[in-house]
This record gives structure tokens, sequence and C-alpha cells, in this order.
């Protein structure tokens, strides 16, 4: 018979779409719901009846009989929660960010260290972008050469959900661990490569006089082994709307993503059109990277993303943050 797997979700904004995500494929059933607010738990729990609906996080990783829990709580809350579940046998699907600080980072690495069997992931949610998946194959079979120089922007587009809410509300918030990351990923998995050290500049113009506390606006370096460098961006305050803003340069081909439209370039003559792009994008839901998740808890396949991703986007998304704060290059942590 095949086993089935029990999982808890525990932060029902975003968590809510995990449930589609863990039951699309009859692998898993969400048999515990967690969030703080009642009027949330109501209005999902109507949503998903039959599920055990709590306040307390701690009543779903505590749980013997749940074998995988998302957690899509507050990002404050996530290093705790994310060790609790590694130690309690769990595997774990956690939002981004996997944490907030250095020291977080180290806690959960040592945890894993000391439980190996657990397995972890998380929503970097661009790998399942149709359009970037056929640039990574182009990529993968040397079609825009080598690559050199990379670029990337999370125009966040929704200021208003960092001027209230418990963006605003928590300790810090980082637009780098809760929207650059998409980008940092995106930027590894594309390339294949490590990146060794960062330089960043933030400010706060566009929420200057608000309640919001941190910086809205992050620009930062990223130098490779092996000599690349790239750019990446988080721009909450932007006037447009949500966006991934993309360049990849190689040695034979272009690929730019913008808003008006995304191509690929084969020649550096004005007179040669650009081949247009058309794949889906996004093209992908948020519980879109479960399936592969369970498929590699029960079947040993790899996952979309694992726990190295998880670990190699993180430490570079730290780095920044401590850029910012000292005013000088940093390097990126190690992960092993």
């Amino acid at each position: 018979m095949t086993k089935v797997l029990n999982a808890g979700v525990i932060g029902l904004g975003v968590g809510a779409r995990h449930v589609p995500g863990y039951e699309a494929g009859g692998r898993a059933r969400v048999v515990a719901l967690c969030d703080l607010d009642p009027a949330k738990r109501q209005e999902v729990g109507m949503q998903y009846p039959g599920r055990r609906m709590t306040a307390e996080a701690m009543d779903i990783l505590n749980d013997p009989d749940i074998d995988v829990v998302s957690i899509a709580s507050f990002d404050n809350y996530h290093r705790d929660q994310v060790i609790a579940a590694i130690e309690n046998g769990k595997h774990v699907f956690v939002e981004k960010p996997l944490c907030q600080t250095g020291e977080e980072f180290d806690a959960i690495l040592a945890a894993l260290k000391a439980h190996p069997g657990a397995k972890l992931s998380s929503n970097l949610i661009l790998r399942r972008t149709p359009r970037f998946i056929e640039l990574r194959r182009r990529i993968q079979a040397g079609e825009l050469g080598r690559l050199y120089y990379l670029e990337g922007d999370y125009a966040y587009g929704r200021l208003q959900k960092i001027l209230s809410g418990w963006r605003a509300e928590i300790p810090f918030y980082s637009v780098v661990h809760g929207g650059a990351i998409h980008i940092i990923d995106l930027l590894l998995w594309l390339s294949g490569g490590e990146v060794e050290e960062v330089f960043a500049y933030g400010n706060r113009i566009t929420t200057e006089g608000t309640a919001f506390r941190h910086n809205d606006l992050a620009a930062a370096l990223l130098r490779f082994k092996g000599g690349m460098v790239a750019k990446v961006t988080a721009n909450f305050g932007s006037v447009a709307p949500h966006h991934h803003r993309l360049s990849v340069y190689g040695t034979e081909a272009t690929f730019e993503q913008g808003h008006a439209a995304t191509a690929y370039f084969h020649s550096r003559d004005p007179a040669a059109a650009p081949e247009a792009v058309t794949d889906p994008y996004p093209g992908a839901a948020k519980g879109d990277m479960l399936p592969s998740f369970l498929a590699h808890i029960l079947d040993g396949t790899p996952s979309d993303v694992g726990t190295r991703d998880v670990l190699a986007a993180m430490a570079v998304s730290l780095a920044i943050e401590q850029s910012l704060a000292s005013g000088r290059p940093e390097r990126v942590r190690s992960i092993t």
C-alpha cells in the first residue's frame, strides 16, 4: 500500500494555498491547520472542512502523527518553528525566508546536521515558471555561451503590504529576505554558480514618514566563483505592477525580460530581429512545488528545491543584509 503522508500547515495566509498542493496527487492529506487569527481559522476551516484547527503552532510541531509541515507564519517565527519541526522528526516546507539572521541560520544548519534524515524545501516558485525553465535549458545546452553578467530586479509593486499589517509590525522585516531571495535563487539555479562576496546599498525613500522602519529598496552586487558578476534588487516601492525583471548576458546570446516584452538576442547587429519569448510567465501557483517535495520524501527523487538550494539562497540573502548594515563587502557564509 502506498504511504500517504500526514501534513500540517502553520500560517493560513499564503499557507492556505499549500493545501491543494499537498493533496493534488493523493500522496498527502492535510490533517491540521494553524493560525493565530480566529477569523482566518474559521475562513480556511470552512474552505477545507474536517481538519483539526488550532491557534498553537506547537500543536502541529509536537504531533507525532504529522510527517511534514508547511511553515508559512510571520518571518520572525520561522527559526523556532523550523528547528522544532526538524527535532520532532518532520520534513519542512518553509515559505521564504528560512530565517532572519546569521545566528538563526547557524542554529537551523546545526539542527539539520543533527537530523540528517530531515528534508527541507522552500517555496522558491520562480523555478516553476515555464520561460525560466526554457532559459535554463538553453543555458545548460550552451546556447548563450559563457555567462558573465546577470541582473534581476524584484519589483514588488504592492507598497501597501509593507505600510500596514505584519510586515510593518514585526521587529525586523527584510525586503531582501522577503522578496529579492526569489531573484537570488533564480540566478543561482539558472547559472549553477556559487556566490563568494556581496556589496549592497539600500534606502527607505518611498516609505519615509510611514510606520515601516526598514529599507524598502536594496541593491546588491554579487561576485561569483569564476568571475561572473550579478546585480540584484529588492524594490518594494516601485510604481509598477509586481514583476521580475531579468537579464542574462552570455558570450553568444542575451535574454531580457521586462514589463513590456521578453526576448533572446542572438546578434549585436541592430538590424537583427530578436527572438520573442511567449512561454507563460509566471505560470505557477503557490502550491505547485509541493508534489516534487512529497516525491522527494516518499521516493527519493530530486525536489524542485532541495535543502542545499534553500541554504545557498539564504546565505547570499544574509550576506546582503550584513553588507547593508556594515557598509562593506561581505563574504557569503559556508553551508557545508
